[in-house]
Formats: C-alpha cells, sequence, structure tokens
C-alpha cells in the first residue's frame, strides 16, 4: 500500500472568523488545544473549514499559518479541491510549497464531472504536485459519486494515496475496499459510519464531530486498533446523539456553533450559511451536555 498519511482521527477544523476575515488568534488556539488533545491529522479549509466562501487569500493564508503553527507536530492535510481543476492546481502547488502533508481534493461540484473525466482532472493533479492526494468522495455535496471501478483507475495514479469516502451506500464502500483496499488508505468521511468503514478496512475518519470532543472521538479508534471491537461500537453509540445534532443543518453551521458555544471562536459563519435555528441549536447543546462537554 502507499503511504499512510495517518492513522485514527483528523479533524476537519472549522475556520474561526470575525466580520473582517479569519481570526488567527483563534485558530492558533483551536490548533493547540486539537494537537494537545491527541488528534492524528488536521484538515486546513476542507468543507467544515469554509474552503468554499474564505477568499483566495485567506485560503492561502489559513494554510500557510496552520503549517507554521502545528509546526510538524500533526501532520496538515489541505484542502485545495475546487471544480476550477486550474485554481485547484495552484492551490495545491501553494500548499506543497508552504510546507503541507497531503491535499483533500474534492470531486468538481455543480459542473460534475463524467467518471474518465474524473480520472483525467486527477490525473492533473497528480501531475502538478508531489503532494499525496485524498480523493475526496462526497456526492451529498458535489452531485457526483466516485464509482468503485473508477477507484481501481484512480489508484494506478502516481501520488493518488487515499479515500475520503463520505458516500453513505455501504455497498459500494465494500465493493470499492475489495477492489482497491490493497491500494488506498480509505478513511470515513462520516461521523456516524467511524466503526462500520473501519471494519472493511478503513484507518480512521475524517472527523467534524471530533471539533467538539478530539480526545474522545480518538478513543474509538484506540479502541478499534487495540482489538476492542465492543468498546469502539460503544463509544459509536455513546456519541450518536451529538453526531445527529451536529448535522442537523447544514455542515458546518452547528460545529460552527457548537465549538463557539465552548468558547474557542466566534459563531460567525458565511453566507449562504447563517446561524442554526434556535430549536436545533437547543438541541445541541443538549447533546453536548450529556456527552460532558462544557459551555
Amino acid at each position: 500500500m502507499n503511504n499512510v498519511i495517518f492513522e485514527g482521527i483528523a479533524t476537519a477544523l472549522v475556520t474561526p472568523l470575525t466580520d473582517s476575515g479569519v481570526d488567527f488568534d483563534s485558530m492558533g488556539r483551536l490548533i493547540d488545544w486539537q494537537i494537545e488533545e491527541g488528534i492524528d491529522a488536521l484538515v486546513i479549509c476542507g468543507t467544515t473549514g469554509e474552503g468554499s466562501t474564505l477568499s483566495d487569500e485567506e485560503h492561502k493564508a489559513c494554510i500557510k499559518f496552520a503549517v507554521e503553527r502545528s509546526a510538524g507536530r500533526v501532520p496538515i492535510i489541505a484542502g485545495t479541491g475546487s471544480n476550477d481543476t486550474a485554481y485547484g492546481i495552484q492551490l495545491t502547488q501553494y500548499a506543497e510549497e508552504v510546507g503541507s502533508d497531503a491535499c483533500l481534493l474534492v470531486t468538481p461540484y455543480y459542473n460534475k464531472a463524467t467518471q474518465d473525466g474524473l480520472v483525467k482532472m486527477y490525473d492533473e493533479y497528480a501531475k502538478a504536485t508531489k503532494l499525496p492526494i485524498i480523493l475526496y468522495n462526497v456526492p451529498s455535496r458535489t452531485g457526483v459519486n466516485i464509482e468503485p471501478k473508477t477507484y481501481e483507475r484512480l489508484a494506478d495514479i502516481e501520488g493518488v494515496v487515499a479515500i475520503k469516502e463520505a458516500n453513505s451506500d455501504i455497498s459500494k464502500i465494500v465493493e470499492t475496499m475489495a477492489r482497491v483496499g490493497d491500494k488506498l488508505t480509505m478513511y470515513s468521511g462520516n461521523d456516524d459510519q467511524i466503526v462500520p468503514l473501519m471494519s472493511l478496512g478503513a484507518k480512521g475518519c475524517i472527523s467534524v464531530l471530533s471539533n467538539v470532543i478530539p480526545k474522545e472521538t480518538r478513543e474509538i479508534c484506540t479502541r478499534f486498533f487495540n482489538g476492542d471491537v465492543a468498546g469502539a461500537a460503544e463509544l459509536q453509540f455513546k456519541y450518536s446523539e451529538l453526531v445527529s445534532a451536529l448535522f442537523c443543518e447544514v455542515n458546518p453551521i452547528p460545529v460552527k456553533a457548537a465549538v463557539a458555544a465552548m468558547g474557542l471562536c466566534q459563531s460567525i459563519i458565511r453566507s449562504p450559511l447563517y446561524e442554526m435555528s434556535p430549536d436545533n441549536f437547543a438541541r445541541l447543546k443538549k447533546a453536548m451536555i450529556e456527552v460532558g462537554v462544557n459551555i
């Protein structure tokens, strides 16, 4: 198998914002706290990090800041995918230039792509960077799914090393692992499927939940890796309502509200996303308190 970027949990980090831009003071504290809590890697400017509404300058500044702040303590995975391949390549090359450890490349959204087009696009990225590439499959957002047979072709591209799989179709995931499980590292892209996907061979999760409870989310993987599958499942069940509450509105609306409720950043999110409804926020707070989060 190609190089494994991390095993365990990578937090898909929220991007703290002010009314005028990125709150780097809060971002620095979040990075330090995540690492102190034992997280295995950080994803910067992904979906949860609102990468799609950051300006080019902000996007690059966040990646550079995270690399410098982490100082090699954990791998930094830069979210650099785009529905404009030329721009995505430019962003990926910048992430490589400033010292990122890998890039997370979402399938193109809105304009989409054929299966052949996906192979050609990822090949373009691979030829433009030396960074390890994590394929990001999230059809609920992009309108395009990477099919298992296509993963076989993508696995032959030098530099493509892993998958963040957020396709909830377990049957498709089983087929994918049967085809490329010995070639590509898989990470769950859904917090409600950490244990199910690890049972199929996944090496962990790129997580939203770990923004709120990083140590506890990592413990799910620790138990599983130590052979305590029942114990890992017990934690998957324990945090199921919190996971559900974190996705009761479009991500990252709830997780940004949760992190703000913990006093770690302001509850500022960019349009077209807006603060969550009072009823859903009450549900989220209740779920957080029930698992021992201080708010």
